[in-house]
Order: C-alpha cells, then sequence, then structure tokens
C-alpha cells in the first residue's frame, strides 16, 4: 500500500475540476468522454463537471480530454479547485470512496470460489485474468485506499492463492532468504529435481538449467517433493535450492543465483514466466505461451517431452525477446 499511502499524501487539499461542453449533435463525442472519465475515476459532480484529485498525471488526463471536447467543436475549462477547510476535504474525498465497487467485486469473487473445482485449467485461469482485470481497474482509481481497500486485497489474495493450489499443488511459498550468487562450474552434469506435471515456472526453470546452466543436467520428475535425492539440486518447491524468494518465481532466482539477470532476452522471459506464475504487470507473450503450454500438457505422455517440446518454444522466445527492442 506504499504508493497509494504516497498518492493520498500528495492528495491534500487541491483538486483538478474538468468542465466540458459539448454541441447537442455529438451524442459520440459525449459518451466516449463520459466513459473515459469512468475510467479515470472521476467524480461526476454534474453532467459535463467532472473532480480529480490534482496529482500530475490525472491533470494531464483531464487536460487531454479537455483537448478532445475542443477537437469535437466543444467548450473546455480546467480549473484548480482548493478545499477551504477539513469538512470540505472529507467530503470530497467521499466522492472517490470505492467501497462499492470493492463489496461488487467481493460477492463475485466469493461466488466464483463454489465454482473452482470443477473448472478445467484454461477456465481458472481466464476467471484469474477477468477478476483480476477488475480488481486492478479499481485499485488504479482507490486514491484514498481505506479499510475496504485492504479487506478487498486480503480476499483477492486468497481467491488467486486458491486457484494457484488447484493448478498446482505443492507451489512454493517465497522464502525471505538472501539469494546466493553461484559458481556455474560447480554445477555441471547433476541431477536436477522438481515437481511433475510441469507448469510454467518449472518448464522454464528446467529449460534455463539446461541452456544456460548445466547444458548435461538430468532430470528428475517427483511424484513428491519430500521424495527429493539428497543428492539432487531441488528447484520450484518448498525447501529446494533454488524456489521463490521474496517476489521472485524460481526462474528469476535462478537467473540471480547463476549472474544471468542482466541478459535482456532472459529478463523478459523472466517477467512472462512472473506473470504467468504469481500475477503482475502483463506480458503480451504470456496468454499464447500458457495456450500452448496447455495444449502441450494435455497432448503429450510425460514431462520429458513436455520439456523438449516447450524448449524449442523458449529457444523462440528468447531469440525473439533478445533481438526485437520494440516489444
Amino acid at each position: 500500500m506504499g504508493f497509494y499511502h504516497a498518492l493520498m499524501t500528495a492528495f491534500t487539499d487541491s483538486w483538478a475540476l474538468l468542465v466540458v461542453s459539448l454541441p447537442t449533435s455529438g451524442a459520440t463525442a459525449r459518451m466516449r468522454i463520459w466513459r473515459t472519465t469512468k475510467t479515470l475515476g472521476c467524480a461526476a459532480l454534474r453532467d459535463g463537471a467532472y473532480l480529480l484529485p490534482s496529482g500530475e498525471e490525472q491533470v494531464a488526463q483531464l487536460r487531454e480530454l479537455a483537448d478532445e471536447t475542443r477537437q469535437e467543436d466543444g467548450q473546455a475549462w480546467l480549473l484548480s479547485v482548493h478545499a477551504e477547510d477539513p469538512d470540505e476535504v472529507a467530503a470530497y474525498r467521499a466522492l472517490f470512496d470505492r467501497s462499492a465497487d470493492y463489496a461488487e467485486l467481493q460477492e463475485a469473487l466469493s461466488e466464483a470460489r463454489k465454482l473452482l473445482s470443477g473448472l478445467s485449467n484454461a477456465e481458472l485461469n481466464r476467471l484469474l485474468r477477468r477478476h483480476g482485470r477488475t480488481y486492478e481497474a479499481i485499485r488504479k482509481i482507490d486514491f484514498f485506499p481505506n479499510e475496504a481497500s485492504t479487506r478487498a486485497e486480503a480476499q483477492w489474495n486468497d481467491f488467486s492463492n486458491a486457484i494457484t493450489t488447484i493448478q498446482s499443488p505443492g507451489e512454493p511459498h517465497p522464502s525471505s532468504a538472501s539469494i546466493a550468487r553461484r559458481d556455474p562450474a560447480q554445477y555441471q552434469g547433476r541431477l536436477w529435481a522438481t515437481r511433475r506435471h510441469l507448469w510454467v515456472d518449472r518448464v522454464a526453470s528446467a529449460w534455463l538449467i539446461q541452456r544456460f546452466i548445466d547444458p548435461h543436467a538430468r532430470f528428475l520428475w517427483l511424484e513428491n517433493a519430500a521424495d527429493c535425492p539428497d543428492d539432487a539440486l531441488g528447484f520450484d518447491f518448498d525447501g529446494a535450492t533454488f524456489t521463490h524468494v521474496g517476489d521472485r518465481v524460481s526462474f528469476e532466482v535462478l537467473l540471480a543465483s547463476f549472474g544471468l539477470d542482466s541478459n535482456r532476452g532472459l529478463g523478459r522471459l523472466g517477467a512472462m514466466v512472473h506473470a504467468l506464475d504469481i500475477g503482475g504487470p502483463s506480458v503480451p507473450e504470456a496468454s499464447g505461451f500458457e495456450a500452448m503450454l496447455a495444449g502441450a500438457r494435455g497432448r503429450l505422455a510425460g514431462d520429458d517431452a513436455l520439456l523438449a517440446e516447450v524448449s524449442l518454444v523458449l529457444d523462440s522466445l528468447y531469440a525473439h525477446f533478445s533481438a526485437n527492442r520494440k516489444s
């Protein structure tokens, strides 16, 4: 909540008010501008009068709307408004209370939780993305977080963790340990072990190990992580040598451990793996990779075949990410 605390501190008694007037023939433009004000989180004081906290980004957004209004042969005024006393500040802030939006989302999440056990992986992922977009849209315009924000965040984390548990039983919990730098020369020709039925982080980590860390690696796919042999290097399960640390997934921990985190292509692959494994900023290629992986896992007989096939895709994505500086 640090970002939002800073945002709330910045918004004291200063507000930006946009007043627009469009010709009666501009119904389409009026609807487009109204939808934009909703997306930006504006409080509508009356038809054509929209208020936002006076942050730099918010003022810039309203200025763009004013320019668009004028381009549609309308009139627009962007005004600076200052609250005169604490009561007025409180009244303005109350216009931006997102409690009702959060309550609606929480009700939807509660209903969705009842259906999770009967859904396929693809359906679970679609459900997670749909509700995730709604949650992030509310957070983006939650200028003054309160207890409702905290409750919604907790319920959203519970919901996403429930889906993770269904999709990947045994998914590791993040450790608070530091990430030690390793010498790749000491990790050659080793036996590496992770949970069977590979999914995003595990298959990408196995590819990374094979391509960049230990070209002669041998892999053991575990039915139970507790059965990992003492001579094996475990990854992506609780207690493994390489697993989640802080907000880094196992793929990112391997990058940092072996000094590969400055590699641009691998860094962008790591962002994709991170987004698919635990959420975060969307990566355009992520949904395609996830669909391919789901199809391959359903079609192929075992994890060795899955790793071989997905490795070709990861090779291509790595080449793309390394060469393409615009996407």
